[in-house]
């Protein structure tokens, strides 16, 4: 459209000398701009430990990792923010921020100070990063971190991967393997401590088992957009601008929403969990007045220890009271997605005490969990490990508690033995002798007249808002 204005005010000679002109100019104003932004794009090397400007962006992991002399700079006049807790029940962990360097071949977390004198009795914490403190059993398998906070200009490790993102540090040893640990120890407590970032938050997992991240990707891909980290196995130094060392843990399988930000809850993990599998169903059957509904009951098998000796009489009883009845068993080989589809369909859910029950999670809101718990003074751990959780993700509890008459034990010892009359008395003598007795060997066979009062109980809980 210009070139007819072009036309009219100057000859041919004069268009192609002005054209031939501009292009000079052009060139002109491209070279001094890159001679006046040329520090912005190669910016001068501050120290030996300066590092040339990288920006490097991995789509496949989706995440973000810079090497830049001016972000660390700027990262390294942050003065050390850092806070340690040793006095909770269930974990030990230390938050810090500023200039944090995380070196995994030497397990230590280096955080740099610039403004204060470090005393030599007060800059160093040990952390085991699972949250069963005092657990020998557990702890024997978790790696010790040493979190060190350092003055600057001490020797130390240089960053070599500047991270945009703040880190967690946890561990996959102590019991992971076992179902409800699995949730209670791990997911539960690296979802509360990770929810607020949004997925921008970098998982560093020491102990590392790659069967156990196989296992829970889909879970652990939806928590975090980024790379999980082998951290102990990695020969760069790890920088970022905060990492939280150690899971904050405040109660079994649920979660304290008053110590953390956004007042997250177990509701927001069963949400959490119903989208991570899509999981359609929201709300338990509701049962009402005579409207002929059979709310399906899903009777958690064992093969092992604790076996519901009776397993098929009850299942006909079950039917016979109107459940349309669903029996299963998990294991370290089911697959995760296709049985939570398979517990979120049904309305109630049944088991010995035991790990399977852990499976409550994808129930239904208003579904209705019935514990059987063995002989053995387990009524506060039952009540712990579940009753209690239980009312935190919206779901009613029953308990059926084993009698003398319905347990193995009747036959192993004779009723006046301490397992029957004292059986605090093998709690006291160590967890795992109360274990070997109580939960390795012992069945149960309940009493039919006894538990379908239990059975109708959970179908008036059904019926209730």
């Amino acid at each position: 459209m210009y070139n007819p204005i072009l036309a009219k005010s100057f000859s041919h000679y004069e268009r192609k000398t002005f054209g031939g002109g501009a292009f000079v100019v052009m060139l002109i104003v491209v070279f001094s701009s890159c001679m006046i932004f040329k520090n912005y794009f190669h910016p001068p090397s501050v120290n030996g430990d300066a590092m040339n400007l990288q920006l490097s962006i991995n789509a496949a992991e989706d995440m973000l990792v810079i090497k830049d002399t001016t972000l660390l700079k700027k990262l390294e006049k942050r003065d050390a923010e850092i806070m340690c807790n040793v006095l909770e029940p269930l974990s030990d962990y230390c938050e810090t921020k500023g200039d944090i360097r995380v070196q995994g071949n030497s397990s230590t977390i280096f955080v740099m100070s610039h403004n204060f004198n470090i005393s030599a009795e007060n800059n160093s914490w040990t952390i085991q990063p699972y949250p069963r403190k005092g657990n020998a059993g557990a702890m024997s398998s978790v790696k010790s971190w040493t979190v060190k906070l350092v003055q600057d200009g001490k020797k130390i490790p240089k960053c070599s991967v500047y991270h945009g993102y703040p880190a967690l540090l946890f561990s996959l040893g102590g019991y992971s393997g076992n179902h409800f640990h699995d949730f209670s120890d791990l997911l539960v407590p690296i979802f509360s401590n990770s929810r607020h970032f949004n997925s921008d938050m970098h998982f560093l997992a020491t102990d590392y088992k790659p069967w156990w991240i196989a296992k829970y990707r889909t879970l652990l891909n939806n928590m975090s957009k980024h790379k999980i980290l082998d951290i102990d196995y990695e020969n760069e130094v790890h920088c970022f601008p905060s990492v939280t060392t150690g899971l904050k843990s405040h109660k079994e399988f649920g979660i304290d929403s008053s110590k953390f930000p956004n007042g997250v809850s177990m509701r927001d993990f069963r949400h959490f969990l119903r989208n991570s599998f899509s999981l359609n169903k929201i709300e338990a059957i509701k049962m009402k007045g005579n409207i002929v509904t059979r709310p399906r009951l899903l009777i958690m098998s064992r093969k092992k220890s604790r076996i519901l000796l009776n397993e098929g009489d009850v299942k006909q009883m079950a039917e016979d009271l109107g459940y349309e009845v669903v029996l299963a068993e998990a294991n370290l080989s089911t697959n995760l997605s296709k049985f939570a589809q398979i517990v979120n369909s049904c309305d109630v859910i049944m088991g010995v005490h035991g790990a399977g029950l852990t499976n409550m999670v994808f129930l239904p809101d208003n579904a209705v969990l019935i514990q059987l718990v063995p002989l053995g003074a387990m009524d506060n751990l039952a009540k712990s490990d579940f009753g209690d959780p239980a009312g935190e993700m919206n779901i009613r509890y029953l308990d059926y508690k084993i009698g003398v008459n319905e347990s193995s034990l009747v036959k192993q010892y004779p009723l006046d033995h301490n397992v029957f009359k004292d059986p605090s008395s093998f709690y006291r003598k160590g967890w795992s002798v109360f274990r070997s007795i109580y939960l390795d060997k012992q069945n149960v066979k309940v009493d039919l007249n006894r538990f379908r009062s239990t059975l109708l109980e959970a179908k008036k809980l059904l019926g209730t808002s």
